[in-house]
Order: C-alpha cells, then sequence, then structure tokens
C-alpha cells in the first residue's frame, strides 16, 4: 500500500485533509484527526509538522466553524475556517453509477486526490443528500462526504475497510462492528449515514437496486 501511495505522492497540489468541527469551545475528535493525518503523511513519506499544526490551531476562537485543515509534500500546512453546514433531518441516500476498486489505497487516505467523489457529489440528483459507492464486488463502500451505518436487526454494524473506503473519524469513535453490505441489501437494512463534522445522521433509502 505505501509503495503505491508514495509513487504519487509528488502529484503537483496534493495535500491530506481533515475536516473538522470547532463547537465554539473545542475542535471535536482533534487527537483522531490528527492520528489519521499522521497515519497518511507515514503511507506517503511526508512529514508530520506537529509543532506547525499545533500553532495554527492554538488561534481557533470565536463561534461554531467548520474547519480544513490541510498538509502538504515538505510539511506545509494550512487552516481555512467556514460556515457549519446546516443540519438534514433525514438524509436521502442513493446510488453512485461509478464503481470503487477495493483495492485501490488512496481510497484509504482522506487528501485532495477525491475525483470520483467530487465529481459524484457535484451531479447529487433533486431530491438526494448524499450518494453511496459500491465496488467492483457489489459491496457498500461509503459516501461522497460520509460514512455508511446499518442494523439488520443485530445491531450497529459498517462496512470494512477491505471493501474499499476510507477509515473515518466518527467511525473510529464509534467502534461498531465491521460487516460486508451489499447493494441488494439496502432497502432492507436501517441507514445512517455521519462524519466528525455532522455527527451520526439518520438516513433512508431513496435509490433503486
Amino acid at each position: 500500500m505505501e509503495s503505491a501511495l508514495r509513487a504519487g505522492s509528488g502529484a503537483p497540489g496534493l495535500r491530506l485533509i481533515e475536516t473538522m468541527l470547532w463547537d465554539g469551545r473545542a475542535i471535536l475528535r482533534l487527537p483522531l484527526h490528527l492520528a489519521r493525518m499522521a497515519r497518511g503523511a507515514a503511507a506517503l513519506g511526508w512529514e508530520m509538522p506537529e509543532q506547525a499544526i499545533a500553532a495554527v490551531l492554538q488561534d481557533v476562537a470565536g463561534a461554531p466553524a467548520r474547519l480544513r485543515l490541510t498538509l502538504g509534500a515538505g510539511g506545509v500546512v494550512a487552516l481555512e475556517a467556514g460556515a457549519v453546514p446546516a443540519p438534514i433531518a433525514g438524509w436521502r441516500l442513493g446510488l453512485a453509477a461509478e464503481r470503487l476498486a477495493s483495492g485501490d489505497p488512496w481510497l484509504r487516505v482522506k487528501s485532495t486526490r477525491r475525483a470520483a467523489y467530487d465529481a459524484a457529489r457535484a451531479a447529487l440528483p433533486v431530491g438526494l443528500d448524499e450518494v453511496i459507492f459500491a465496488n467492483e464486488r457489489g459491496e457498500i463502500c461509503d459516501g461522497s462526504i460520509t460514512t455508511l451505518f446499518f442494523d439488520r436487526g443485530a445491531g450497529m454494524r459498517t462496512p470494512p475497510l477491505a471493501s474499499g473506503l476510507l477509515p473515518g473519524v466518527l467511525r473510529a469513535e464509534m467502534g461498531c462492528p465491521e460487516e460486508v453490505l451489499r447493494i441488494e441489501d439496502l432497502p432492507r437494512v436501517r441507514l445512517w449515514v455521519g462524519n466528525s463534522l455532522r455527527g451520526l445522521c439518520d438516513a433512508v433509502w431513496a435509490g433503486t437496486v
């Protein structure tokens, strides 16, 4: 995995990303975000400049905000703040047309190399709040901006990383057991989506299989 990532680590403009929530008092799940960025940096062969990151984070203050921390080759760190997205009461989910390759190591690194996710998000059909990706075997991966969680009746589960998905921060905090979910299962299970910025949200399947 790391050899394939390092081969592409010098791509122009490539950056690692962490999108976080400042709730007005603290950056939620900050240790988990920094740990994921450190793993990504190690996989790419990049420096993880802890002091520089701490310096840009120490001045975060004021009203709740969406924070976007990025790290580039050579240890270049940047932080952007924006508005917290409005909550969605119940996310309506559809199926993305593109299939992901479960063995693609870039799916496990949160970076600016996310063309499939961005394209699906830009083409989100009217009436849907999120699209869910599947891999070449018909196994569910994750959404364009969220992790998927589901319950067949035996408790909450989430798809395994081996299906080809990002190790989400909310996913790590929740510690749900992994279980393969297939496309045809989507209408028959209870669904949630979530990420560290938005938390865990109820979802319903609105797509077709």
